[in-house]
């Protein structure tokens, strides 16, 4: 038997225009989809940052005053070389048992946080610029105290510590450190 020679009428496999149409628009939508995620990523990436960071402050500034004497009213010298230095209040043995410094509030979970609704009082509170932050981020720092005394002899401070970034995105919420040192 002989083959003909030239070309076999025969079914040529390949993607018509329309599929191929298809298959972008269905990418295409894959794609947006993946570039709507960004901003949001960025967001959120923000917000943890500023409350990374207003919990690295609170907690250098914690440290700072968690090592001061309970009999000690004041502490003048910042523990970090980028705090803010200054007088910071450490309670009144004067008030037992009282809550003393920045306003306090109770939330639903029943845990004491550090209002930031009222202004910010002498003594108990700061302004701190985080020098590592290219915009020059600024954190509202606060803090109250409550001191325990026995008698004539001071027994023990409760420190309920606050900082949120202002300005920004008003996405960041205030994050409240509180502990108590008792000896």
């Amino acid at each position: 038997m002989r083959k003909k020679k030239g070309i076999t009428k025969g079914c040529q496999r390949g993607f018509t225009l329309i599929e191929a149409l298809l298959a972008t628009i269905v990418m295409m939508v894959g794609l947006v989809a993946v570039a709507q995620l960004v901003p949001v990523s960025l967001s959120i990436n923000s917000v943890n940052r500023a409350s990374s960071t207003a919990l690295v402050v609170e907690q250098r500034i914690l440290e700072q005053m968690l090592d001061q004497p309970l009999t000690a009213a004041t502490c003048t010298t910042p523990a970090c070389p980028d705090a803010v230095a200054g007088s910071w209040s450490l309670g009144s043995p004067a008030a037992p048992g009282n809550v003393v410094g920045s306003p306090v509030t109770i939330d639903a979970s029943n845990s004491a946080a550090i209002n930031f609704s009222a202004g910010q009082v002498a003594g108990y509170s700061f302004n701190y610029i985080d020098p590592n932050d290219p915009y020059g981020a600024t954190y509202d720092v606060r803090w109250a105290v409550v001191t325990y005394v026995q008698g004539s002899r001071v027994t023990g401070k409760r420190f309920l510590l606050g900082a949120r970034q202002t300005g920004g995105n008003g996405f960041v919420l205030p994050i409240t450190l509180d502990t108590t040192v008792e000896k």
